[in-house]
């Protein structure tokens, strides 16, 4: 089943940039990595957060990434202090 949700991850995002494209209407897109980079980061890390039960450590490897960058994504998506 992985590899389904990988493709209806893939499959939203792209009907959404496909979507914001068209919203353009010929004006010039603009910093379109770090625009889905923070649309697509936050959510994520409030739903492992949640499914861990706020175990940071936890959480931190269900994303495959080091607990210390876990905090600083969560500080500056102003999800902890």
């Amino acid at each position: 089943m992985k590899r389904n949700d990988d493709d209806h991850i893939a499959t939203c995002v792209g009907k959404a940039l496909e979507n914001y494209f068209q919203q353009l209407e010929g004006e010039k897109p603009a910093a379109v990595y770090a625009m889905v980079i923070k649309s697509v980061e936050r959510p994520m890390l409030e739903v492992v957060l949640k499914q861990t039960g706020g175990n940071q450590t936890l959480a931190a490897e269900i994303l495959g990434i080091n607990r210390n960058t876990l905090r600083k994504k969560l500080v500056d998506h102003k999800l902890i202090d």
